[in-house]
């Protein structure tokens, strides 16, 4: 085999002297690959050499035998078809559509999957890496740079595929101090990370949803700058990092940040396109033919997955030339208003979408079909409102030297015209939102549960405990208080720089050189650990005589309700009533719901309201579960009227002699409040299910003290009250 190199065009770097087709090899390559028209009469890209057709048709070994394409098949499906092919998946037409864009594309960034189990979330991720064209890589580069100058040593490679582990550290994934060539050296040396192995490649997260927060917001970092900067004792490295980056999760075991979704162009849920009964029988079919029989598959499929490898390798080289008009990018800022997509991403993002598509179809201009992918695959995932595709405006006509639309006769131009003026006056008549009196309307109660989950804060990812003994090591720190855990790996970093100079002194005093590594106290560093941290929900339930005038069976259901909403989560609950002298805790925290049930359902009613010493044991139980490091935070949720006419002292057992008067109780209800304002990890949420036609006020008085939330639902049922409380909880836990 001979290679030479040639000056015919910037994209041909490497031509075959000593052909097995001679002159007919490229016009034999025209037919065998899939080649847009301008590239039948110009030369192919530098990356189509390496792939097996051309390699049939262009190379031959020493002894001057060709390389048949059956051999050349055949070691194409050992080494790079091993995966199913992405050809073979049933149906998910839009999550393939979607990978190819973000392979020739890489200003989309990447490519995030949702869905349940078993939906071939992680089998579509690894199929499109199979796709992607071999890389050049300078030999010896660490983080697949390709090269500079013909004179540079080359490595032709597959992009590599690398997997981000869930229990990953900041170490591990931008890098460190590699130790045992530091102690050899004696000065410090970079030891690259996950991140500089995924260059150029795809970088694959299965379970985004349960990623620590620190290592996600790291990955958004490097993806948006296109590099990563390290910094460590004694150096400062910075290397590039752009991969397609491909994400999946369950949204079964939570939810992702809005704002995580927001920074990749393409979002979808393999859900949305639930498959027959017939293509359930032949996915069925397929995954039993690859694993018995899987070269058959590979076989099968063989054709139409090299034309999508070929159609990538071309459309990277075709998407530079490819024009977007201004009508076109009004239209799709318009379609993003319409859809309330927040920020301005989703524009962005369906413009190069739209670009890629072109591309990907073999045309340097934006059709109306593009514009439609882009709007179905980009701005529909991003839009806080249902688009309707009898109102949505068609796509601007692009396509070239197309005749102008026929003039319209003026009777034409009266009847449209009239036809305009009836829709406009229909749709003033149905407003898009509907004002109803909150007291005089139902609310469905799926539908609050609904609007909670869609604007709670932190959705999915409760907070985190960080402490130096307990949970799962993410990051090395200088030590801090009475009990920690050495984090070995950092102090031989911290040391390894060091040893020569050490190593030195010790042998100066004239002592034996009987140590390897001389770690001092500075160079200590300690395991910062961390966990998840749940939330202990604490119903403080007025179960005075007051009650029973307004609505304790709702109280005591909406209380029910959220006992079960709070043991979804696998937050601990508790249960506190107060009622005729005291408080007295009926369920000290935990996550069994059964008996919350079962005592919730049997307590019982009557008598005076003791509010400040509920206050009281309220707040006592809530720091005891802080101080366990089991939560993180605590949120009171009392449901009373606010009403109090016994004193804290009796509550306690003091005497007094003189009775406190109704100012004094309330004084005494807000001074608690104000105690609980000042704890930074417990919040109240204050119902309150007064009257209106004798309400008083206080109960809200008692949220402003304690800087809580106040609710006031006087006749809603008990899954409304249950709604509107578990949407209240959803933003307390956000604002923690």
């Amino acid at each position: 085999m001979r290679i030479a190199f040639t000056t015919s065009s910037p994209c041909l770097k490497y031509a075959c002297k000593e052909c097995t087709r001679r002159n007919s090899s490229r016009k034999e390559l025209a037919k065998s690959f899939w080649l847009p028209q301008k590239w039948k009469t110009k030369a192919i890209p530098r990356v189509a050499w390496k792939t097996p057709k051309f390699l049939a048709m262009t190379l031959s070994d020493k002894d001057g035998d060709p390389r048949t394409m059956e051999n050349l098949q055949g070691k194409k499906e050992e080494d790079s078809y091993d995966n199913f092919p992405l050809a073979a998946v049933v149906g998910q037409d839009a999550v393939k559509m979607a990978l190819l864009l973000a392979a020739v594309n890489k200003n989309l960034r990447g490519v995030i999957l949702c869905g349940k189990r078993g939906t071939g979330k992680s089998i579509m991720a690894r199929a499109i890496h199979a796709l992607l064209p071999p890389i050049e890589v300078k030999k010896g580069s660490f983080c697949n740079l390709p090269p500079e100058s013909n004179t540079d040593d080359v490595v032709v490679m597959k992009p590599p595929f690398v997997q981000i582990p869930l229990n990953i550290t900041e170490d591990r994934l931008l890098g460190s101090v590699d130790i045992e060539e530091s102690l050899s050296k004696g000065e410090p040396v970079f030891q690259p990370g996950i991140l500089a192995k995924a260059n150029r490649g795809v970088l694959y997260v299965d379970e985004l949803n349960l990623l620590d927060d620190s290592v996600v917001n790291i990955l958004l970092g490097v993806l948006a700058d296109g590099q990563a900067v390290v910094e460590r004792e004694g150096f400062s490295v910075v290397y590039p990092c752009e991969p397609m980056f491909i994400a999946t999760y369950n949204l079964e075991e939570g939810e992702i940040r809005p704002h995580v979704l927001d920074r990749f162009a393409i979002s979808l849920s393999v859900d949305n396109e639930p498959l027959t009964q017939d293509q359930r029988i032949e996915a069925v079919n397929m995954s039993n033919l690859f694993a018995d029989k899987r070269r058959d598959l590979i076989g099968q499929f063989y054709e139409e997955t090299q034309e999508m490898a070929s159609r990538i390798i071309f459309s990277r080289e075709f998407l530079k030339d490819v024009v977007i008009t201004k009508e076109q990018i009004e239209y799709l800022c318009t379609e993003a208003s319409r859809g309330q997509c927040i920020g301005h991403r989703g524009e962005v993002f369906a413009v190069e979408a739209a670009k890629a598509s072109a591309a990907l179809d073999n045309r340097d201009y934006v059709s109306e079909e593009d514009l439609r992918t882009a709007v179905k695959l980009v701005l529909v995932p991003r839009s806080m409102a249902v688009l309707n595709s009898e109102q949505q405006p068609p796509p601007p006509a692009t396509e070239p030297n197309s005749p102008p639309p026929p003039p319209s006769s003026s009777s034409d131009k009266e009847e449209q015209e009239t036809k305009t003026e009836e829709q406009e006056e229909t749709n003033a008549m149905v407003p898009e939102e509907f004002l109803f009196d909150p007291e005089g309307g139902i609310v469905d109660p799926n539908l609050l549960q609904f609007a909670s989950k869609q604007r709670s804060g932190r959705s999915g990812k409760r907070g985190k405990i960080y402490s130096f003994d307990r949970g799962r090591y993410i990051k090395p720190v200088l030590p801090r208080g009475d009990t920690w855990r050495i984090a070995l790996d950092a102090t031989l970093r911290a040391a390894a720089p060091l040893q020569k100079m050490r190593r030195e002194r010790h042998m100066d005093g004239n002592s034996s050189n009987d140590r390897r590594v001389y770690v001092k106290n500075q160079d200590i560093r300690i395991k910062k650990m961390s966990k998840k941290a749940g939330t202990l929900v604490i119903f403080l339930v007025d179960a005075s005589g007051s009650m029973a005038l307004n609505r304790m069976n709702a109280a005591k259901g909406a209380a029910i309700r959220l006992l079960s909403s709070a043991y979804e989560s696998r937050d601990k609950i508790s249960l506190i009533s107060f009622q005729g002298e005291s408080a007295q805790v009926l369920l000290p925290p935990t996550r069994s719901v059964a008996m919350a049930k079962r005592r919730m359902e049997t307590m019982p009613c009557g008598g005076g309201s003791p509010l400040a010493h509920g206050l009281l044991l309220a707040s006592k139980v809530g720091i005891q579960a802080l101080n366990s490091g089991d939560v993180g935070q605590a949120i009171i949720v009392l449901i009373s009227d606010g009403r109090a006419n016994i004193p804290l002292s009796q509550s306690l057992g003091e005497t007094c002699d003189v009775k406190k008067s109704k100012s004094e109780l309330k004084q005494e209800v807000l001074d608690m409040a104000k105690k609980i304002g000042a704890l930074s990890k417990i919040k109240l949420l204050c119902i309150d299910t007064e009257n209106k036609f004798v309400s008083t006020g206080i109960a809200k008085e008692i949220a402003n003290a304690a800087n809580g939330t106040y609710n006031y639902l006087p006749k809603a049922t008990d899954s409304a009250v249950a709604s509107l409380a578990g949407q209240a909880i959803s933003s307390i836990k956000s604002s923690f």
